[in-house]
């Protein structure tokens, strides 16, 4: 009798551990699945081939897809094109990787902030600046490219030198200043349509949240796009790159919000050349235009603009609005 008792109280006992562990199992089991369906997929950064329209030659764009892009099928992302400045031009194929050298792209992809926009970067032709172009253009190399580590994010690069001081400037005469700079991004404005409606045919984009920034000579190019197609943007950013008076009056009529950047040591892009085209805007009725001049900056000022969440809060802040268009 009692060695029946004492098998039931073992038996018991082994049966209420066999429980426990499996409770446990469960619990562990439960943990690791709620973490797999909270974590977001991750960003990824395509290449998509295109023959320009401008010399038939077939290149290619990257296009950056955002953490958790994959995971809910009925999203609608925001857009951002982006344009690069002059010393991030290339071939299109084996110089792509220069586009990623500064702005948005550095940010989310090399420093891995998440940046929650498809984003579209486009390189911008050679042209003859392969050979004549500046000294810039002709001493790098793909070798010097900041590169995405599997783990963490690399150490930022040196700003520009500052150069002489700070000396606020009075406006320039601008009439007989051309609207726009030699073989920039206005060359491929056909291309760049292209880009974005491939992007509302392929990506799940949100067609009233698609913005549009450059730097340098991509903020000549952002003024010179928002001009010609202000239908199509939300919310425009040049990044000392100024706007000429002549290319404003439909970007006025269109209301599109504006954060134009300047640099108060930039001895490439003067200060004084952005007045003329903010107080047109203004003149014409505008009344959502701001002007943030990093006084203290040179021509790299946007390396603290591009880091800035201020600055992507911002553009999705706008969004456009049907009756207004």
């Amino acid at each position: 009798m009692l060695n029946t008792w004492l098998q039931q109280a073992v038996w018991h006992k082994l049966l209420a551990a066999a429980c426990v562990f499996a409770a446990l199992i469960g619990c562990k089991s439960m943990s690791v699945m709620n973490t797999s369906q909270s974590a977001p997929s991750t960003e990824q950064l395509l290449r998509i081939p295109y023959t320009s329209s401008l010399d038939n030659t077939q290149r290619e764009y990257l296009v950056y897809l955002p953490q958790g892009y994959a995971d809910n099928p009925d999203k609608d992302w925001p857009v951002m094109l982006f344009l690069h400045g002059n010393g991030e031009r290339g071939d299109g194929v084996s110089e792509l990787d220069f586009v990623m050298a500064h702005g948005p792209l550095y940010e989310a992809w090399i420093q891995k902030q998440p940046l929650p926009f498809i984003i579209i970067s486009p390189q911008l032709h050679m042209f003859d600046l392969r050979e004549n172009g500046p000294d810039y253009i002709k001493r790098r190399t793909l070798a010097s490219l900041p590169k995405r580590l599997e783990t963490g994010v690399p150490e930022r690069g040196p700003m520009f030198a500052r150069g002489g001081p700070m000396d606020g400037v009075p406006q320039a005469d601008m009439s007989k200043v051309d609207i726009t700079l030699p073989i920039g991004w206005n060359y491929v404005e056909q291309d760049l349509l292209a880009m974005l409606t491939h992007a509302h045919a392929n990506y799940r984009t949100d067609a009233s949240r698609v913005y549009l920034t450059g730097l340098s000579y991509g903020g000549f190019g952002t003024w010179y796009m928002a001009s010609k197609h202000p239908q199509l943007f939300a919310a425009i950013a040049p990044v000392v790159g100024w706007g000429h008076p002549d290319l404003m009056a439909p970007i006025a009529e269109h209301k599109i919000p504006v954060w134009q950047f300047a640099a108060g040591r930039d001895y490439s892009v003067r200060t004084q050349y952005f007045y003329a085209g903010l107080n047109k805007l203004e003149e014409l009725g505008h009344d959502n235009v701001r002007f943030t001049n990093h006084e203290d900056m040179a021509h790299d000022a946007w390396r603290r603009v591009y880091r800035s969440k201020d600055f992507y809060d911002w553009l999705l802040e706008h969004k456009l609005v049907e009756q207004a268009r």
